[in-house]
């Protein structure tokens, strides 16, 4: 879908279908949707008046003005009351019109940012609302979908106020751009395992770099080996496919600029290993490489928005799988800092790769370390499906900052303790810890696990609960079954408000 900006009343401009909008309760409307109201001759307040329109949340009312003005129809979405709008709202209204729209034959809306005047939002991120409600509630597989009429080709954003212009087409491009990147990591995940192998994610980031500008290395196991790297070797051991620890570096060699590393887990698919997993939703475990599809989908954008920061995305890569070669419970391995761990449970592979990732991550002296990863049942179950990510932090201000991009993103994370107690669930009486703490307190004594091979200020965000959505009770508008692209919006909008 294209995105523009365009300054002129929206009642004039010649799109097929215009989204407007309502508040609980008002009569009288005012703003754009005021201004068509009366460029209609008073249809909007006729079915107001008329029950046809209340304003509700989930309300969307069309109207065709039968050549009173260019457009064929009108959109009427309903944004509740006026007091209790904020940005999700936006979105989500924003998506229940914009997937109307479709199913009526719509290839080109105009809709003003939703909650910039009457609703107080600022307006920058009034528009990013709006895009991104339409982006993420239109996005579907090749599967969903089949019986719609064909797709929406362009969103215009229409603004009244020349002097606002530059404001609103800056934030439609940034917002684009970022849109771009959460479809990039929706479709990664939502491949099957046998195509998003980690050679395919190589060669996807390869594709990144080519096209944005971005330097990247590819390591194989003999050059993993190299640097020792014990820990994501004993995972990729029992897998038929070639493991590739992928290194994308946006501004590579740019000293002046502050350095953010972004750490993904990338287990293209985890049958547990020689832990097995039940054989019932196994099929779900080819989301396991949720937070490198979010990686990936964020550096592609930070380099299209040329970010000025020193950005590196480092995405170890490799299946999880039973084979007679496979790592055993009760091996002692080491990681590449020199750390020994004795292997309690080959399911927990998700931080042995993203131990030898964030010691990797040290050679760069980053200001920041952000790992994502799909990590535990035990977050899902302390904080529920959807909705929030579990956050440990070693960093005031970088929790902070995390959790600010989470609300204005909706992909909202939550503080979690970061305690010395959890790390006698992982004492050893063979090595220096093990890879399990057992089933109490396993998101803690996961995160702690992770901080022995940290020595910068670093923030884990365990995303297990968000990435993939499973069940129809579950849907919003913003997601259907299948790939949420968490972590890509909430990256997005943390680097670019980089400023520590």
């Amino acid at each position: 879908m294209n995105y523009r900006a365009s300054q002129g009343n929206i009642y004039e401009t010649t799109a097929d279908t215009l989204i407007v909008n309502l508040f609980a309760g008002v009569t009288e409307p005012g703003g754009a949707t005021g201004a068509l109201d009366r460029a209609l001759g008073g249809a909007i307040r006729e079915m107001i008046a008329n029950g046809d329109l209340r304003g509700k949340e989930k309300e969307v009312g069309v109207l065709y003005p039968r050549g009173s003005i260019p457009a064929k129809r009108v959109m009427i979405i309903g944004l509740g009351g006026a007091d209790a709008l904020d940005l999700e709202k936006v979105r989500r209204a924003m998506a229940l019109g914009a997937r109307r729209a479709r199913e009526l034959g719509a290839k080109h809306i105009a809709t003003v940012a939703h909650g910039a005047g009457a609703g107080r939002l600022p307006l920058f991120e009034a528009v990013q609302a709006t895009i991104e409600g339409a982006a993420l509630g239109l996005y579907h597989t090749s599967q969903q979908d089949k019986d719609i009429p064909g797709e929406i080709e362009t969103l215009t954003i229409v603004e009244l106020d020349e002097q606002k212009m530059g404001e609103v087409q800056e934030a439609v491009r940034v917002t684009s751009i970022a849109m771009e990147g959460v479809y990039l990591a929706r479709d990664l995940v939502n491949l099957p395992p046998n195509i998003a192998t980690p050679r395919y994610l190589a060669e996807q980031a390869r594709q990144i770099a080519a096209k944005y500008g971005l330097n990247i290395t590819v390591g194989d196991r003999a050059w993993a080996a190299e640097r020792k790297m014990g820990a994501f070797l004993a995972v990729a051991k029992g897998a038929g496919e070639e493991p590739q620890f992928i290194v994308l570096e946006h501004n590579a060699g740019r000293s002046d600029l502050d350095t953010v590393v972004l750490v993904g887990k990338g287990i293209t698919f985890d049958s547990g290993g020689i832990s097995l997993k039940p054989a019932e939703k196994m099929e779900e475990m080819k989301s396991d490489m949720a937070g490198a599809a979010a990686v990936m989908g964020a550096m592609q954008t930070a380099a299209r928005l040329n970010l000025p920061l020193h950005l590196v995305g480092i995405m170890p890569c490799t299946e999880n799988m039973p084979d007679a070669h496979g790592y055993h419970p009760a091996d002692v391995i080491t990681a590449s800092n020199g750390l020994t761990i004795e292997i309690i449970s080959t399911d927990a592979e998700g931080r042995l790769i993203l131990a030898d990732a964030l010691v990797y991550a040290q050679q760069y002296q980053p200001k920041a370390v952000i790992d994502l990863a799909t990590l535990t049942g035990a977050c899902v179950i302390a904080l529920g499906e959807h909705v929030a990510a579990g956050l440990f932090c070693t960093d005031d201000w970088l929790q902070d900052r995390l959790v600010a991009s989470g609300k204005t993103t909706h992909e909202r994370v939550w503080p979690m303790a970061l305690w010395d107690d959890y790390k006698r669930k992982i004492a050893s009486l063979v090595a220096d810890m093990t890879n399990s703490g057992g089933r109490f307190g396993g998101v803690g004594s996961s995160a702690i696990f992770l901080k022995a091979f940290t020595n910068y200020p670093w923030a884990h965000i365990d995303i297990a609960g968000m990435a993939l959505m499973t069940k129809k009770a579950q849907e919003t508008p913003l997601n259907r079954l299948g790939a949420t692209g968490f972590g890509v919006r909430l990256l997005v909008d943390f680097l670019r408000k980089w400023q520590p």
